[in-house]
């Protein structure tokens, strides 16, 4: 919830000035008097609010209904109920906020006009909604902008974070209600880790692959924050999953940093890869987590460019060698400080 608190104050100042603009641009001098401007802009704030929260509904897991369905009716009951909200929203508006009542000739003559513009500009902003869904608003941009056109080594901080015990799941409990459990799982941690910074660079299996940049914002232990936030998280929905499912998913993370290369592959299907020695060891840093019987493993790379709070311990494991590298790499077990 609070990490909707700043874009909605954003779509609140945006409606309020756009309003006030279009009232500049579209009505004659004579009706540009202070009141008529500060009545276009609530009239443009209440509009931006209703169709705003009506987006968080359709964001939120309580419209999993309608992600049943296929996209294109998905799509079209959104619009519909955008356009219905914000339409209402400017009828209400209209007959709160102007002393004169609403005139015949609006309702008939311009209200069906916004209704049908407001449904159109919602098919447009779901549309962009679900693209940026699916392939992630950064890798979005970047290959809008062709940033990774051409190999780019870029210092990261990657964190892998699997569920614990997935085959013998999908064995008790069926492949399909499995894949229940690894979306509702997937949906909940990914407020936790947004209010990180991180940034999801790809599901695969039953397993997620999170990426920070290695800079002056990551030195204060956000990544290492992230995965007792995702702890917090899944402890307080623990008895939804037990409801639902008859357990609680258990998880195990490897955290590490260093330089990868970044790239656009494919051609039918454009995606963002990593490449390098630094995605490999997180890999096998996240493996070796139940071999070392511990949920959270970290490198000495990692340690050396972040300082982890002082409510985490951090307590070294030695050196390890892990299968095709030559180097072995230092690690360490961090857990909450009792």
């Amino acid at each position: 919830m609070r990490r909707s608190i700043g874009p909605t104050v954003v779509v609140a100042v945006f409606g309020m000035l756009f309003g006030m603009t279009l009232r500049y641009l579209v009505d004659s001098p004579e009706e540009g008097t202070a009141a008529n401007y500060l009545r276009s802009g609530l009239h443009g704030f209440g509009v931006a609010l209703a169709g705003w929260t009506t987006h968080l509904y359709f964001a939120s897991r309580r419209s999993g209904w309608i992600s049943r369905w296929p996209l294109l009716t998905d799509l079209a009951v959104r619009s519909a109920a955008m356009a219905i909200v914000i339409a209402l929203s400017i009828l209400l508006l209209e007959s709160l906020l102007n002393w004169h009542g609403i005139e015949a000739r609006w309702l008939v003559e311009k209200f069906p006009r916004i209704a049908a513009a407001a449904f159109f500009g919602a098919l447009l902003i779901g549309a962009i909604f679900e693209l940026t869904r699916l392939v992630g608003s950064r890798v979005l941009l970047n290959v809008a902008l062709g940033r990774y056109r051409t190999p780019v080594r870029e210092a990261r901080v990657l964190m892998f974070l699997d569920l614990a015990g997935s085959t013998s799941l999908a064995e008790s409990m069926g492949e399909l209600r499995v894949q229940n459990l690894l979306t509702r799982f997937f949906f909940d941690i990914d407020a936790a880790i947004v209010a990180h910074g991180g940034e999801v660079h790809a599901y695969v299996g039953d397993e997620v692959i999170v990426t920070w940049p290695l800079d002056d914002r990551t030195r204060d232990g956000r990544s290492i924050d992230c995965f007792f936030a995702i702890v917090d998280c899944i402890a307080e929905k623990a008895e939804s999953y037990r409801q639902e499912f008859g357990m609680v998913p258990g998880f195990r993370a490897g955290l590490h940093s260093g330089h990868v290369v970044i790239s656009e592959c494919g051609s039918s299907r454009r995606q963002l890869a990593y490449f390098g020695d630094t995605v490999n060891v997180t890999a096998r840093l996240q493996e070796h987590c139940k071999e070392a019987g511990r949920n959270l493993l970290v490198s000495s790379d990692l340690l050396r460019h972040v300082m982890p709070k002082p409510a985490l311990s951090a307590e070294p494991l030695g050196q390890v060698q892990f299968r095709g590298r030559k180097a072995a790499i230092e690690i360490f077990a961090v857990e909450r400080r009792i």
